[in-house]
């Protein structure tokens, strides 16, 4: 009998045999499209000898330092690389073995930040609905999946939430030529209403995950909230787990909109699925507050900055580079999306949206009201089948898209190495699948 404890438990999972490029390969001899890159994780395509060598040479010298004892260069290359990379005032990069670690540590270095500064009453982070920012106990309560935040809610110090920007599905019911960006108005209102003496940090998504796939707001959203949170003393901290190194098309999804954030978390493409690997991208605004009060970051993991890990990030930072890979990304994203937006005429298919190659098909039960199919219909998750049968790997969406509890949006987002001609076969399948599913469920 198994004994993997699975999040499915009874779920009979396929045995991966190898992966290579943009395919993966099971035992039994099947070979699938992966246009879900492991959850936006397997960005440079899979079996990259370059990165593979990369490991082994660096495990031959040192797999393991601890580091508060010691650093490494790989370390030390890999910050560079990626405040390089990042808009311009990031200074430091504090590393971590993923996506909720990061999330953890931007919300514990906002705090600390505060506390360098003699704001000791600054504690709050506000966040919003339909958003993801990890699995522990503390994300999970900043965080605004409500399937996920059920059975823990008893744990959780509960912090504020506001409405997300979407554009498609308004809050306020209102049209975006004519909203006067009501939904981040919004922020200062509860800001006010917690107390700013009380607040901390606003954290987002800039791009929605896959709570509410590829979400983008408008610029004008970003730059209000940044106006807002220099108003009240706020830090603004982007979630970029998802949507760092090249995503979206570019660097990272801050660059789409000119406002650079005080922290950034980042993980999935960093390590691009070769090794376990976050961060968090660290102003130098909050740097300059702890060198000059404490001196000391009061935070750590015992695999901060493994060198394994690291030498890895750090060849795939160089192979993207060399290899073009986030033009690349922006430029199969424009094809992917103009061949998606043919989906739009299937009577169930509300929006096709996104950018870079984050992509997303959202369905409705009724395209006039937008109203969503109910989350017992698992809708996205049968199409998401379908497609797995016959060799093409696409992320179901989480139930919740629509209003916290009904609707759901697929998210695609395959590896940056995508050709044309397999964009082609996806969207071939993928219509194939959407006909098929809804014409079941009208029986």
């Amino acid at each position: 009998m198994e004994k993997v404890m699975y999040s499915v438990v009874e779920k009979k999972y396929p045995v991966v045999e190898y992966a290579k490029d943009m395919y993966v390969y099971d035992t039994e001899g099947r070979k699938y499209l992966d246009c879900a890159a492991g959850i936006a994780v397997a960005n440079i395509g899979h079996g990259v000898e370059d990165v593979i060598n990369e490991i082994y040479s660096q495990a031959k010298k040192a797999t393991f330092v601890y580091g508060g004892t010691f650093t490494s260069n790989a370390r030390q290359k890999l910050a560079n690389q990626i405040i390089d990379m990042a808009p311009k005032g990031m200074d430091k990069v504090f590393f971590c073995s993923g996506g909720s670690e990061a999330m953890e540590s931007v919300i514990k270095i906002a705090r600390q930040y505060h506390l360098e500064c003699g704001n000791t009453g600054k504690y709050k982070i506000i966040s919003r609905w339909q958003s993801y920012h990890g699995n522990t106990i503390t994300t999970l309560s900043v965080g605004g999946r409500p399937s996920w935040r059920k059975k823990y809610e008893p744990y959780f110090n509960e912090m504020p939430h506001i409405s997300q920007c979407n554009c498609y599905r308004c809050p306020y019911g209102m049209k975006k030529e004519s909203c006067n960006i009501m939904c981040a108005k919004e922020l200062e209102r509860i800001i006010k209403f917690e107390g700013p003496e009380t607040v901390a940090a606003f954290i987002i998504e800039p791009i929605i995950g896959t709570t509410a796939a590829a979400t983008m707001p408008p610029v004008e959203y970003i730059k209000e909230i940044r106006d807002i949170c220099d108003k009240y003393n706020v830090l603004l901290c982007y979630d970029e787990v998802i949507t760092g190194f090249g995503r979206t098309g570019k660097n990272f999804a801050a660059d789409h909109f000119g406002v650079v954030p005080d922290l950034i978390g980042v993980a999935k493409g960093l390590g691009s699925g070769y090794m376990p690997i976050g961060g968090v991208i660290i102003h130098k605004k909050i740097v300059d507050a702890i060198i000059n009060g404490s001196g000391e970051l009061a935070h750590s993991f015992t695999f901060a900055g493994n060198p394994l890990a690291c030498a890895a990030a750090s060849k795939v930072l160089e192979y993207m580079n060399n290899n073009n890979l986030v033009e690349n990304s922006r430029l199969m994203g424009e094809y992917f999306l103009e061949k998606l937006k043919e989906l739009e005429a299937l009577p169930c298919v509300g929006e096709v949206r996104g950018v870079g190659l984050m992509l997303a098909v959202e369905f409705v039960k009724d395209k006039k009201t937008k109203a969503p199919f109910k989350a017992d219909v698992k809708f996205s998750g049968r199409v998401a089948g379908y497609c797995f049968e016959r060799g093409l790997m696409v992320t179901a969406g989480v139930a919740g898209s629509a209003d916290g509890i009904d609707g759901e949006a697929m998210q695609i987002a395959p590896p940056y190495i995508i050709t044309k001609e397999q964009i082609d076969f996806a969207v071939s399948l993928l219509k194939e699948a959407i006909e098929y599913t809804y014409n079941q469920i009208q029986e």
